[in-house]
C-alpha cells in the first residue's frame, strides 16, 4: 500500500495548493476564500521512486459542535484515521493563532505521526519565521511555500522517511469512472454514501454542499470502480458567485472524463429544463447514462404517474438507451438494480464490435428498409466497421452517403443497438464516402514514338478541320 499523506490544517492555510501541488494536477479549487474545500479529496503522487497517496481536507474546526462545520471537521478526523503521516499545516503569514494550539493537541491524542509545515514563507528566512511554532511541541518545523514549490521536495523527504520505495505497476487497471451528476440538492452525496455504504462525502440539507469533484475509489464483487461526486449545477444565469463557475468546470470536467454517468432527479420536483440541459450535455460527450429519479418514497401513486409523463415527454431523447431507476438514496430503497444497470452501460459504452457482423447487420437493415431516393440516385451502403468506443461509433462506407436523411440514420442507429445490445450508451453513426481511385491519378507519361503519334495526329486535325 502506498503511503498515505492527509494535510490538516485551519481555513486558507494553503492545504489545496499544496495538494495540487504533490499530486501535479489541478484538482482541487484554490481562491483565496476560507473553507472552500469541504470533503475528502484523494489523489496519487510521486517523488523520485517513492509513490504515496495525498488527502486534501476542509478547514479543521474542532470545537464547532452543529452545522457544516462540524460535519467537515468529522470528514477530517475519518481522514486522520486513515493517515500514515500528517502534515499539519500552519500560515507564516498569520503566526501561531490560539486554534492552531487546539488542532495539535486534538492531532497529538490521534498517536499518528506529525510533520509541522510552516507555510507562506517565500522570501523570509526559515529560522525566524518557524521559531514561535517551536511551542506547539510537534519537533522541527518545515518551512515551504506551496505557491511558489520552495522546500516541497524536502517536505516529501521528510515524510516518507521509513516507507519502502514502491516499484510503479506496468499497466493501469482499466476500470469504470462513474460521475453522478444533477442539480443541486437532489441527493448526489447521498446517493454516494449509500452506493459506498459509509458517510464518504458531507450531506446536508443545503444547496451548493458539494464544491468539488470528489474521485472515490472503491471495490464490489471483486471489481474495482471510481465514484466521481460532483457539485449540483444550476442554470447559467443564477451562477453567481467565482467559487460556484469553479464547480460547474468541475462538474463538466469529470462528465467528459468519466465512462458512466449517474443522472440523479428530484422525484418531488418537476422535471426541469435544467435537468433536460444537463441530459443534453451529458448526450452531447456521448457518455454512457443511468437515469435515477431520487426521493422516490412518499410520494404517492399520482405523483409518481406524473412523474413518469414528465420523463417519457422532456426526457424522451434519453429512453431510447437509457433505463430509469426510481430510488430512494436516504433509505435504500430502489438500488438492487442500479449497479447491474451501471455495469451494462459501460460494457455497451467499451465494447469492442466485429466487422463482419457490422457488415452483415448493416445490409440486412438496407435489405429490409432501401435509403430513400436522392433525385435519381439513390445512396449506396457497402460496409461498416467501428471506429471507436465511448461512445461506439460506427463509420459506414458507401457513395452519395450525404443524401442519407437523418431518419434513416436513427434507423441504422437502432438497428445496431438491437443486434448489439448496446443498453445505456448513446451510438454514434457515421458516413464515410469511398473514393474514385482514378479521380485524382495523374496520367502516364507518354513514351516519344507516342508523342510523334500525337502531333502527327493534331496536324493532320488542323489541316482537314482549319
Amino acid at each position: 500500500m502506498k503511503p498515505i499523506l492527509v494535510l490538516i490544517g485551519r481555513p486558507n492555510v494553503g492545504k489545496s495548493t499544496l495538494f495540487n501541488r504533490l499530486t501535479r494536477s489541478r484538482d482541487a479549487i484554490v481562491a483565496n476564500i476560507p473553507g472552500l474545500t469541504r470533503d475528502r479529496h484523494y489523489s496519487h503522487g510521486k517523488l523520485g521512486d517513492k509513490s504515496y497517496l495525498v488527502v486534501d481536507t476542509g478547514g479543521f474546526e474542532p470545537v464547532v459542535k452543529e452545522g457544516i462545520l462540524h460535519e467537515m471537521a468529522m470528514q477530517t478526523m475519518q481522514a486522520v484515521d486513515e493517515a500514515d503521516v500528517v502534515l499539519f499545516i500552519v500560515d507564516a503569514r498569520q503566526g501561531l493563532v490560539s486554534q492552531d494550539k487546539i488542532i495539535s493537541d486534538q492531532l497529538r491524542k490521534t498517536g499518528r505521526r506529525i510533520v509541522l509545515v510552516v507555510n507562506k514563507t517565500e522570501g523570509m528566512a526559515a529560522s525566524v519565521i518557524t521559531a514561535e511554532f517551536h511551542e506547539l511541541g510537534l519537533g522541527q518545523p518545515c518551512a515551504i511555500s506551496a505557491a511558489h514549490g520552495d522546500n516541497v521536495s524536502e517536505l516529501v523527504d521528510m515524510a516518507l522517511v521509513g516507507f519502502p520505495e514502491r516499484q510503479e505497476d506496468g499497466e493501469k487497471d482499466k476500470h469504470p469512472k462513474i460521475a453522478i451528476v444533477g442539480r443541486p440538492n437532489v441527493g448526489k452525496s447521498t446517493l454516494v454514501n449509500t452506493l459506498l455504504g459509509e458517510d464518504r462525502v458531507i450531506t446536508f440539507d443545503q444547496p451548493g454542499t458539494t464544491r468539488d469533484s470528489i474521485n472515490i475509489d472503491f471495490e464490489r464483487n471483486n471489481r474495482h470502480y471510481t465514484l466521481i461526486d460532483t457539485a449540483g449545477l444550476r442554470r447559467r444565469g443564477r451562477v453567481l458567485e467565482t467559487i460556484e463557475k469553479f464547480s460547474v468546470v468541475k462538474t463538466l470536467q469529470a462528465v467528459e472524463g468519466a465512462n458512466v454517468t449517474v443522472l440523479v432527479l428530484d422525484g418531488r420536483n418537476e422535471i426541469s429544463e435544467q435537468d433536460a440541459h444537463i441530459a443534453g450535455f451529458i448526450l452531447e460527450m456521448g457518455r454512457a447514462l443511468v437515469l435515477v429519479v431520487n426521493k422516490w418514497d412518499g410520494l404517492d401513486d399520482y405523483q409518481r404517474e406524473t412523474i413518469k409523463r414528465e420523463i417519457s415527454r422532456k426526457l424522451a431523447f434519453l429512453l431510447s438507451f437509457a433505463r430509469p431507476h426510481y430510488i430512494s438514496a436516504l433509505r435504500g430503497s430502489g438500488m438492487t438494480g442500479l449497479f447491474p444497470s451501471i455495469d451494462s452501460a459501460y460494457a455497451a459504452a467499451m465494447a469492442k464490435l466485429s466487422t463482419p457482423k457490422l457488415t452483415r447487420t448493416l445490409l440486412t437493415a438496407v435489405e429490409k428498409q432501401p435509403p430513400p431516393l436522392a433525385g435519381m440516385f439513390r445512396p449506396k451502403l457497402r460496409y461498416a466497421h467501428q471506429g471507436g468506443s465511448n461512445p461506439p461509433l460506427i463509420v459506414i462506407h458507401g457513395s452519395a452517403l450525404n443524401h442519407v436523411p437523418k431518419t434513416y440514420q436513427r434507423y441504422l442507429e437502432n438497428k445496431f443497438r438491437t443486434t448489439f445490445q448496446l443498453e445505456g450508451t448513446p451510438l454514434r453513426v457515421e458516413f464515410k464516402m469511398s473514393r474514385n481511385p482514378y479521380a485524382n491519378k495523374k496520367p502516364a507519361p507518354l513514351s516519344e514514338a507516342e508523342e510523334k503519334r500525337l502531333h502527327r495526329h493534331r496536324r493532320y486535325n488542323r489541316k482537314k478541320y482549319g
